[in-house]
């Protein structure tokens, strides 16, 4: 096994990861508990029994491996199962078994399992080498078969599809997999069953003239509802039932599952005159609700609303998918729109390719594991995208050679090359729902693009790629349609790409450009391919003189037009960057000198002074604030010293602020230095060595409460902000690193602040927790999370202002963990969690999402979850708003319960941070920066969507009525903004088991 690097795991991963380094029969509860916990969140794991997930705990191997090894080879036999949890692996298959001729078929990915193999001993049918360095799961032999006898029932249909069939060699036979995997009768879930019968009792007793016999062209319909009364209904009911089309989903369920039934068997619910029958009306005089049953499904109204739209938006795209795509309208075309942004197979497609395929695809769904989608060998006529469940992709001789799952494509290969398919597809699950695209569109697909893709040359080089597309303006007097095309830049040459983008910007009489989002999303993305030094010379160039042919007046106007567009431009780029020009002396230059040409531009042409006072106002701005940016100031920042300073609104960090900041020795002395926040580690070494006198081989060490240890490279900047809540920084040689051991104050508090804090208002604390959040929040600038997604190590860029916010968020979390486990009374306990969901329910209240989450995943953390006494004695309406919040927290479909939610929001809005962050990596992981040496301009388009929904919400203060301070606790806001917490997981989870022994 490699040794893993110490930098590649966070706290949590080394916490757990110190449990499986121990031997199975030496772990403990406590061990488990925390391996469970990580397992949890394993998709390979995710439908696995939790007492099965347990066992695994108890007999499972970590192992890292670097890139380029070899785990196993063709031929082989298997010793062992595994499953992927970070990184990704080759599978390779040679025909002559062979390692040379081996050829990659696929790549298994993170979540994904493989090595069923081991069962029946037969040989490898594939070689396995990692891409890149990963981190898999590994369980033994004997283990893994003990587990599958015991657990065969879990485990069949999750693992693979029954192991003779798949490896006799012979060709695939639907019908014998079909044979195999016995076929049964949909029927509804209890869930839904129950919810239509809520349903219908609720109608019954409040609106008892909705159900009931209706005549149509002579033909009468017992016992039947009106689609659009169904509708006005529910939206009367509920306010979590916001619109028609949200109702719609909400009735598709029903329908989907059969609860709900179409008189004439149609399948898609409609909000027109059009009769629905409930399942429990079938039947020949149906009974009516007795009392009881009215009353219980008046309590329970409320709640299976909110089921059913958290689960309507799935059943509504369902619906749409299902119809034929000349059928779908403008709203269906944009909602699968919206779906496909978040589907990874796609997110290397353009904008216009996603748009084309919105009107081609096609809804498939298989209910049975087994059966199979296509055969190798056969004409390859679709492509296919898992909308949800997971495929094996198997190989005549070889058997299951992968897995994919939701999010993953396949079938594209056979269309692009018009070659047979190169394996069977079969399904590894029941119920998997599919998006297909069949040759046809795709191919024309293809072409459309091809043909709409406009190239400029320059020496024989693509030098900037436009795509056509045709937009439709009513410019005639008769008021018919005119068409004409618009060209969107897709790469380019960053010179190119900007003098494209200032020739298509159009200036009204106000100076205000029209269609300028892709101006705005150059001036933000810029420092990605085009850094402040080469951009000033480049729009030096592009500020023109006077126009040499034409009439004097056409020249003028023309010069004119295009002299505005580049201060406009100019201002734009200033008023983006903000405090980080400040900080750049080659930017500051250009201002001035740019200011001086305009002013005398202004002269011979006067309606150029018009912009010259904003110009004016925004350099000397910028020159006043790079002066007094140079007074460097000392920046005491509690969240680095943990110092008792008394609580400042939080201003903006920049890079050149300095810092006074404790560097600790092996025997826990320290010395007190000061460096500028951007400083490099080998800068900072470099203060400590002359605080110490000259120490050779220093390295910079952050420790955490934990133990865990990353040493940073010389090259590494800001690496104060990227400390673990209670971690410090070392400096010590390299032979004391095995020495070196966390200070006891790093270990958190030993008693809780329940004394104090549980005399607070719930409503007081979370105002100013989301007042603190919102001055944390407000001092990100934009550019930081540019500098996030693509390395601050490699912009030299410091993100310290976004390290402090998305720490906030992880303290928030520990704090609900640690004051919940230094709670000793049993009804204390129960209070406090009361407290939580109050104050998390009044943060969602304040638009504050981020604190919101971060209480409801510190409750959900194992440490409390566990504490099933305290949880017991919950009352139920307390359980009922855990089970909401949860729900609204719900990661499927990409987190779509809470896109929706925030969707409905106004600003000012404090948005779930890492989930933000989450979607600007999967953009850039999922696209290239560079294409042929051009700039990705659609990359850039799209990473600039997400920061503008930053922009979006703080377009508008934080400014709800201000609390009083209580008498009793004046010192609420010095509390919220100094939680003193333990960010040790093992810790954690000791006190937990110390308050609940584990149960025999």
């Amino acid at each position: 096994m490699v040794a893993a690097h110490a930098s590649s795991h966070s706290s949590e991963s080394a916490e757990w990861i110190m449990c499986l380094d121990k031997r199975p029969a030496e772990r403990s509860g406590e061990d488990v508990d925390i391996i469970l916990a990580r397992l949890k969140n394993v998709k390979a794991f995710e439908r696995f029994h939790p007492r099965l997930l347990q066992q695994i705990c108890l007999c499972c191997f970590y192992e890292c491996l670097e890139k380029g090894i070899t785990l196993y080879r063709q031929g082989d036999i298997g010793t062992s199962w595994y499953a992927v949890l970070s990184g990704s692996l080759d599978v390779k298959i040679s025909e002559t078994s062979s390692y040379q001729d081996a050829v990659t078929i696929c790549t298994l990915g993170s979540g994904t399992a493989f090595g069923e193999s081991i069962l029946d001993d037969t040989p490898r049918h594939a070689t396995i080498v990692t891409r890149e360095l990963s981190e898999l799961l590994r369980i033994e032999q004997r283990e893994f078969r003990s587990l599958w006898e015991r657990y065969h029932q879990c485990m069949a249909g999750l693992l693979a599809p029954p192991y003779g069939v798949m490896e006799t060699g012979a060709p695939l036979d639907s019908t014998v997999l079909r044979f195999i995997i016995k076929s049964s009768v949909q029927v509804p879930s209890e869930k839904i069953l129950r919810a239509g019968k809520v349903l219908r009792n609720a109608i019954l007793s409040r609106a008892p003239h909705m159900i009931r016999d209706r005549k149509y062209h002579l033909k009468t319909y017992r016992q039947c509802c009106v689609g659009t009364e169904l509708v006005d209904w529910q939206i009367q009911q509920s306010s979590c039932v916001h619109s028609r089309i949200q109702a719609v989903g909400m009735w598709q369920v029903l329908l989907e599952e059969g609860v709900l039934n179409h008189v004439d068997q149609e399948l898609s619910f409609q909000d027109k005159y059009l009769f629905y029958r409930f399942l429990d009306d079938e039947q020949e005089d149906a009974p009516l609700p007795s009392e009881e049953e009215g009353r219980e499904s008046q309590e329970e109204l409320q709640d299976t609303l909110l089921l059913l739209s958290q689960i309507g938006p799935d059943a509504h795209m369902r619906m749409i998918l299902r119809k034929h795509p000349s059928e779908r309208t403008e709203d269906d075309l944009e909602i699968i729109y919206e779906e496909l942004l978040h589907i990874k197979a796609l997110s290397h497609l353009s904008t216009t390719v996603k748009r084309e395929l919105v009107g081609v695809l096609i809804f498939e769904s298989h209910a049975k594991a087994g059966t199979v989608l296509f055969s190798q060998g056969e004409e390859g006529t679709s492509w296919y995208i898992i909308l949800k469940g997971s495929v094996n992709v198997v190989i005549y001789g070889k058997g299951v050679v992968c897995t994919l799952h939701e999010g993953d494509d396949f079938g594209k290969l056979a269309l692009v090359n018009d070659a047979p398919r190169a394996a069977s597809i079969v399904l590894r699950e029941d119920n998997c729902h599919f998006l297909r695209v069949d040759k046809e569109d795709f191919n024309r697909i293809l072409r459309d693009v091809e043909a709409n893709t406009v190239r400029l040359k320059e020496h024989g080089q693509d030098v900037l790629v436009l795509e056509k597309s045709l937009s439709s303006n009513r410019t005639s007097v008769h008021g018919a349609s005119t068409s004409n095309y618009k060209y969107k830049v897709m790469s380019g040459t960053p010179e190119k790409i900007l003098e494209h983008l200032l020739e298509m910007t159009r200036m009204d009489s106000q100076f205000t450009e029209s269609g300028n989002s892709a101006l705005d999303d150059f001036v933000l993305m810029h420092c990605v391919f085009i850094p402040n030094a080469q951009l000033c010379p480049v729009l030096t160039g592009q500020y023109p003189s006077l126009a040499s042919q034409g009439s004097q007046q056409e020249r003028l106007d023309y010069t004119l037009n295009n002299k505005r567009r580049v201060i406009r431009l100019v201002m734009q780029w200033a008023a983006v960057h903000g405090d980080q020009l400040q900080e750049d002396s080659v930017s500051l230059v250009f201002l001035q000198e740019f200011f001086m040409a305009v002013s005398n531009d202004a002269k011979a042409i006067p309606p150029l002074s018009e912009q010259l006072k904003d110009l004016e106002r925004i350099v000397k701005q910028n020159a006043e604030d790079a002066r007094s940016a140079q007074k460097k100031h000392k920046v005491l920042l509690h969240q680095f010293s943990m110092g008792d300073e008394k609580p400042q609104k939080c201003q903006p960090i920049k890079s050149n602020d300095e810092l006074l900041f404790k560097v600790f020795c092996c025997d826990h002395t320290y010395i007190t230095i000061r460096v500028p926040v951007i400083a490099s580690v080998k800068e900072v070494i470099g203060a400590v060595a002359d605080k110490l006198g000259s120490v050779e081989d220093l390295l910079l060490v952050s420790l955490s409460s934990a133990g865990e240890k990353v040493v940073f490279k010389p090259s590494d900047v800001s690496v104060f902000s990227s400390l673990t809540i209670n971690g410090r920084l070392f400096a010590c040689r390299r032979d004391q690193l095995d020495s070196l051991a966390p200070l006891p104050e790093q270990e958190g508090p030993s008693t809780g602040s329940l004394a104090s804090f549980e005399w607070m208002s719930s409503k007081d604390v979370a105002y100013h927790l989301t007042s603190y959040d919102w001055e944390l929040f407000h001092c990100v600038h934009e550019l930081e999370l540019i500098y996030h997604t693509f390395g601050r190590q490699n912009v030299k860029k410091t993100t310290v202002n976004l390290d402090l916010f998305l720490r906030r968020f992880n303290e928030i979390q520990f704090w609900v963990i640690t004051e919940v486990c230094l709670c000793s009374p049993l009804s204390k306990r129960v209070q406090l969690l009361k407290k939580f969901m109050k104050i998390a329910a009044h943060c969602k209240d304040y638009r504050n999402l981020n604190a919101f989450f971060a209480i409801i995943m510190g409750l959900s953390n194992p440490a409390v979850s566990r504490l099933s006494q305290s949880w017991e004695r919950l009352p139920s309406k307390f359980k009922k708003f855990y089970g909401e919040f949860e729900n609204l927290m719900d990661p499927s479909r990409n987190h779509r319960a809470y896109r929706l939610t925030v969707a409905k929001l106004e600003p000012p809005i404090i948005p779930f941070m890492p989930l933000l962050i989450k979607d600007m990596t999967f953009t850039h992981e999922g696209n290239k920066t560079f294409i042929d040496n051009l700039v990705n301009f659609e990359k850039m388009r799209m990473i600039a969507n997400t920061v503008k929904m930053v922009r979006y919400c703080r377009s508008q203060p934080f400014s709800p009525e201000s609390p009083l301070a209580s008498k009793n606790h004046p010192d609420m806001r010095t509390y919220v903004r100094h939680l003193n917490v333990i960010d040790n997981q093992r810790i954690l989870t000791q006190l937990s088991h110390g308050l609940e022994p584990r149960r025999s």
